[in-house]
């Protein structure tokens, strides 16, 4: 699978793209802005072009698209212009950098930076989402606004998920972590996302997903035996390889009947087992059935 759409709404409202030379038509939506591959622009124009056209107070939620040679180069120059124009900024509440598709740039050739500065500048910011690990850089921060964490990639590093791990969230509702494949920089284990979980007080989450998890039948067995995990609102492990020993460790695990919804999209799970989660009386997502080649799993998405 590769991500072949664009967002189309974002927090409820409608998405439109924003390019140099567009004029804005106003109404209630979320921009994104959007570079072609070859550009001219620089990050901070274009950011400085949508800025001149609305009133920045006024932007509660933004989305950075593709970038000019994503491949080659990070989102530096857009997070420069946020950060040092955030005394306009003041309501912006949620960001979502890398919002491209695989025409654009594969996600795992999608250069990323650091955001610890840009975490800094934005104390009341509600929500981030990133796309792409390459080059990634994050370190233990204090955050107490941030409800939502989401990093998607085609292999997430354990130094990423350790830093989260040694911050400090006090709000963070929903985390949303894609792990990805070794051949695309994951390099970590069930320990690595054990000491995650433990350490951030995983009762308080709505929303957890461990998702596109080479390790998806290790993270169901050992999730299945945490008594927390009935307090969820979503359970979503989609995305990766669990088959029918995650889906047993799920039926006969924790009681999950308060859940809103356990998504198991691209699945190994045979159809004896299938049957068995839809009878355990929530709903569970099975969409994408996947069959083993010659032996082999794969998660959904990795180049």
């Amino acid at each position: 699978m590769t991500i072949n759409a664009n967002m189309e709404t974002y927090r409820g409202k409608p998405v439109v793209d924003f390019a140099m030379g567009d004029v804005v038509k106003g109404g209630d939506v979320i921009y994104r802005l959007t570079q072609d591959y070859d550009s001219e622009e620089s990050q901070r124009d274009l950011f400085d072009s949508l800025l001149a056209q609305i009133a920045p107070s006024s932007i509660e939620a933004l989305i950075i698209g593709p970038w000019s040679e994503a491949h080659d180069q990070s989102p530096e120059g857009f997070l420069q212009a946020l950060i040092e124009r955030r005394a306009e900024l003041s309501g912006l509440r949620a960001l979502f950098v890398g919002d491209m598709t695989f025409e654009d740039c594969e996600i795992s050739w999608i250069i990323q930076t650091s955001y610890n500065d840009l975490l800094a500048a934005y104390p009341r910011l509600e929500s981030l989402r990133i796309r792409g690990s390459s080059q990634l850089s994050l370190q233990p921060f204090e955050h107490a606004r941030l409800q939502e964490l989401a990093i998607e990639c085609g292999g997430l590093p354990s130094t990423i998920v350790d830093s989260i791990a040694a911050s400090k969230l006090p709000a963070l509702r929903n985390l949303e972590l894609w792990l990805g494949d070794d051949n695309y920089g994951f390099d970590g284990d069930l320990a690595t996302y054990q000491g995650l979980i433990e350490a951030i007080q995983p009762e308080r989450l709505e929303y957890l997903g461990l998702r596109d998890a080479s390790i998806s039948d290790e993270l169901a067995v050992w999730l299945a035996t945490q008594t927390w995990l009935g307090s969820l609102r979503v359970l979503d492990l989609s995305l990766g390889t669990i088959g029918d020993v995650g889906a047993q460790a799920l039926c006969e695990g924790v009681d999950l009947s308060r859940l809103e919804r356990v998504d198991l999209s691209h699945h190994y799970i045979s159809s004896e087992w299938q049957q068995r989660l839809k009878d355990r009386g929530y709903q569970v997502v099975l969409d994408d059935p996947s069959e083993e080649d010659e032996g082999e799993r794969y998660v959904a998405v990795a180049e």
